[in-house]
């Protein structure tokens, strides 16, 4: 019986898992590359808000602010609940506030010209 089979295609499994792992984050990363979105996940990262309060603290109009949430939405980024009237957005996991939280630090460093540290 010959070994190497099962081996190749569990390596081959994992290289096409590692890629679609990699498209995934890809796509993450795109949807954070946008100031609005990335504002809201990061006012998001401190707690539940409504459209209102999105608004408010984006600068951004409120259709923007509801386009940009429904694509997040729909990315799987943020949850809604209703709440009486009003639809309320949280992140949907600490990953993306952390990632968010890092992405800002790094944009600290570069203005701040500060040392690099891990």
């Amino acid at each position: 019986m010959d070994t190497r089979a099962p081996l190749a295609d569990a390596h081959h499994s994992q290289h096409r898992a590692g890629g679609e792992r990699l498209e995934v984050a890809a796509s993450v990363l795109a949807l954070l590359a946008d100031r609005t979105r990335l504002a809201l996940l990061e006012r998001l990262g401190r707690g539940e808000a409504d459209v209102t309060t999105l608004v408010e603290a984006t600068g951004a109009a409120r259709p923007s602010v509801s386009q940009h949430l429904a694509k997040l939405r729909l990315a799987g980024l943020v949850a809604s609940r209703k709440d009486g009237r009003h639809v309320v957005y949280s992140l949907r996991h600490g990953h993306l506030r952390r990632l968010v939280d890092e992405a800002l630090n790094v944009a600290d460093h570069q203005i701040g010209s500060l040392p690099p540290h891990d």
